[in-house]
Parts: C-alpha cells; structure tokens; sequence
C-alpha cells in the first residue's frame, strides 16, 4: 500500500497543481493532508475546493484555525466552516504479519498543533510523545523541514511542505509511505519513505504576492526557501 502525506500548502496555488499533477503520476492507495491549507498568499478557496472535490482527508493546521489578515479573509463562508470541522489527529492502525503497526498524522505534534517536532528534538522526549499517542510511526508538517528519523524501532518523518519550502530548495515537497507484505514494527527498513520533490513556477507565485497586499518579503521567502 502506498500512502502519499502531504501539508503546508499555504494558499499557493501554482505549487498545488504542480504536486497533483506529480502525485497523480505516483499511483498511491491513500492521500491525507496534515494542515496549513491557508496562510500567506492569495489562493486559498481555490486550494480548498480542490482538496474538497478530491475527498481529500485533511487535518487541522494551526493557520487552518486562523480568522484575522488579509490572507485568511480571502476564505469563503462555507471553505471555514469547512476548516473549522477538521480533526487534530488521525490513527492509521495495520495488522501485518500477524504484528500492529500504528501510524499517527499530527500536523505540529500529538500533543499540540503548535509544536514543532524538529529533526534534533531530544529523543526522550521524542519517544514518550509516541508512547503516549501510541505510535510507531509519527508523521507531522508545521516546521516545513522534510526529515526521516529513526528511533530505535520507531520512526518520525515531516512531510516538509508543497508550498513554503524552508530548507533552501524552493521545490515543493511531500513524502510517500510504502507498506508491504513484510513491513513490521521493529524493522524501520521494511516500510518505504520516499521524500518526493516537485519543481512549480516559484516565480509566479511570488509575482502574485507582489502584486497582492501581502507583505512582498513573503515572496523572496519563496524564492530562497527560508
């Protein structure tokens, strides 16, 4: 089974078409988007309606939940109620191998929508998060910073973002999770982690910030990915 986790698109269009079209190439089983379809550009009913059309299966993002600025006053009456109905979290539970693996989907952590799991949190603290989730896989967004970390038997991966890449790379970025016939708990190895990366028109979606009353500083954090 092949599972595609995407987030942080931020209202940026040109980077959410290009991700469809690169994830309609991949071929996946499942797609679940963990948060931050809004925020920081001019494109978010048009990002919504399309990950509503899709059946999408969204989770609440921090920016998600925002009501005040010119970019979250763009979202139309029916795309927040939308918002407003979103889970924190989703548990994917598999029976394989006669073992469970549970897959859990935050957008900051399990703990709070705001908190940031970077790649050198201290592991402790890192692993009793997961206990209390009962994961074994943790997936989360938020920091906009793709990473695959292996703890032990357990794993953490950010997704990094579609849309406001902050790794230097421009290119948006998703990840696609693999589950196969010997995939179990304690072998990291025997499940897939690919960290997908997808050129779009950057320029585009800086011009229209430039042109928008957004602040134009939002558009060279495009450009330069920071």
């Amino acid at each position: 089974m092949r599972i595609a986790l995407f987030s942080d698109v931020h209202a940026n269009l040109p980077a959410f078409e290009a991700f469809l079209a690169n994830l309609d190439q991949q071929k996946v089983d499942a797609v679940y988007c963990l948060g931050d379809l809004i925020g920081y550009h001019i494109w978010p009913n048009e990002v919504i309606n399309e990950v509503r059309r899709r059946g999408i299966a969204m989770l609440a993002g921090n920016h998600d939940l925002k009501v005040k600025g010119y970019a979250y006053e763009l979202i139309s009456d029916d795309n927040r109620a939308y918002l407003n109905t979103l889970p924190a979290h989703v548990r994917l539970e598999y029976q394989l191998n006669s073992d469970h693996l549970n897959i859990v989907l935050a957008h900051g952590s399990p703990r709070s929508i705001n908190e940031y799991v970077i790649e050198d949190l201290d592991e402790d603290y890192v692993l009793g998060m997961m206990e209390e989730a009962n994961a074994d896989i943790l997936c989360v967004g938020h920091s906009h910073i793709p990473y695959h970390r292996v703890l032990g038997g357990k794993q953490v991966i950010n997704t990094g973002s579609v849309g406001k890449p902050k790794d230097s790379n421009p290119d948006g970025c998703y990840v696609i999770l693999t589950l196969g016939e010997k995939s179990v708990v304690t072998e990291p190895g025997s499940v897939g982690i690919e960290i997908v990366r997808f050129p779009y028109d950057v320029e585009r979606a800086a011009r229209a910030i430039e042109d928008s009353p957004l602040p134009n500083e939002l558009a060279e954090q495009l450009r330069k990915a920071f």
